[in-house]
């Protein structure tokens, strides 16, 4: 046989027609049924989680006249956990929910304003220390590409993680954070 009558024979041959219409619809809508189930359970873990961390107390509020600001920070806000463990998201007052966020340090403390989330403030007397690491909360960067702030909020240390737009900025603010810490610290004020 010659090329041109393969060619005719498989321009004739059509693919067989799909009759079972009702079979391939209802594997369709078993898998979104699927799909939504999924994410229910994950809404549903959330919410436990919250619930779980209800004894921490609200956000302190963003003072009207924080003072001078030290420094200014655009980036993205990463979440919160447990301090020292990484993997121990806080969800309870939104702080869970990843945004981007405008940070400025001032002798008061960190002014931390996110667009769409809840703002909040970390007093000075409430300040414990802050590193540069690699991950937190689900988000693995290169080291030293987050800014860890570790801070005391009720009764409990959290660690905050941010990430600069530029990140040559965060060993400035690692540096200003432990030292208002000091000063705080060595003024009086109790940890």
């Amino acid at each position: 046989m010659t090329p041109l009558i393969h060619l005719a024979e498989a321009a004739e041959q059509k693919s067989a027609e799909v009759t079972d219409w009702a079979g391939r619809l209802g594997w369709v809508a078993g898998l979104l049924l699927f799909v939504v189930f999924v994410y229910w359970l994950m809404r549903q873990g959330w919410k436990w989680r919250g619930s779980l961390q209800s004894d921490l107390p609200a956000l302190p509020e963003v003072p009207e006249a924080p003072g001078e600001a030290r420094l200014t920070l655009r980036g993205r806000y990463h979440g919160s956990t447990t301090a020292g463990q990484w993997l121990d998201r806080i969800v309870a007052h939104g702080l869970g929910l990843r945004s981007r966020a405008e940070l400025t340090l001032t002798d008061a403390g960190i002014t931390v304003l996110r667009p769409g989330a809840n703002d909040f403030h970390i007093p000075a007397a409430a300040l414990r220390e802050a590193r540069l690491d690699k991950g937190i909360a689900g988000k693995v960067l290169t080291e030293g590409g987050l800014l860890v702030v570790t801070w005391e909020h009720g009764d409990k240390l959290l660690d905050s993680g941010f990430r600069s737009d530029r990140a040559a900025e965060h060993a400035a603010w690692v540096e200003a954070i432990n030292t208002l810490s000091n000063a705080t610290t060595t003024e009086g004020i109790a940890r």
